[in-house]
């Protein structure tokens, strides 16, 4: 069983869908979520400084969906209402973990970063082969970006104490579930940190090629 380093080659912070509004009570906009949402804010906030600190590209996603539910797809099919409305007070992304100067900021219609979306495009630009994956939900969007970046060969690490579950069960499943994928996956905010100040590389050029992560 393979135990990669918790860097390989170039990293990026993925920020997934960390939305809302601090006078907003996180949960209650149509999606379950377990408690611990404003310490998992917390350390994103620590993790994307330590990022921007030591060179690590920062890439933000945003689920939004039209009022009229034309993107939604099955989303309401199963326990979550309909959520992430444009619009919605609780749809923007939380003031404090907002993209800076030509950080990218994605928006996205499906669970997964990769679906419908130009990550894929960004991450080859990077020249990207570790993806750090913070946010939420635990065992949804998180958890789906992780398999599909597994499945295209990228490095994936999730930051268990920087990301929020739809319950404290599920969030623990999917955790042991993404540590299956990849021994070493689980990491903690404190861990990531201490390999960003050791990396405190410049983030790479635009390239045009790699030959890490390219679609399948």
């Amino acid at each position: 069983m393979a135990r990669q380093p918790l860097l390989v080659g170039n990293p990026v912070l993925i920020s997934v869908d960390i939305q809302g509004h601090p006078q907003e009570e996180p949960g209650t906009a149509g999606i379950p979520m377990m408690a611990g949402y404003r310490e998992l804010v917390a350390n994103a906030e620590r993790l994307v400084a330590a990022a921007r600190a030591n060179g690590v590209p920062v890439i933000f996603f945003q689920e939004v969906h039209r009022p009229s539910g034309l993107d939604i797809g099955r989303e309401t099919d199963g326990s979550e209402d309909m959520h992430c409305v444009a619009g919605d007070r609780s749809t923007e992304l939380w003031p404090t973990l907002t993209p800076l100067g030509d950080e990218p900021h994605v928006v996205k219609r499906r669970y997964s970063c990769f679906i419908g979306t130009e990550l894929d495009i960004l991450l080859r630009g990077y020249q990207a082969s570790t993806l750090i994956l913070i946010g939420g939900l635990t065992d949804v969007c998180v958890h789906y970006t992780f398999a599909d970046a597994h499945q295209r060969d990228y490095y994936v690490r999730v930051v268990e104490d920087c990301v929020g579950g739809s319950s404290r069960p599920a969030h623990d499943a999917s955790l042991n579930a993404m540590e299956y994928l990849q021994s070493g996956a689980r990491r903690s905010t404190d861990e990531i940190i201490a390999a960003f100040q050791a990396h405190r590389g410049a983030a790479p050029q635009p390239s045009l090629t790699s030959t890490i992560g390219a679609s399948a």
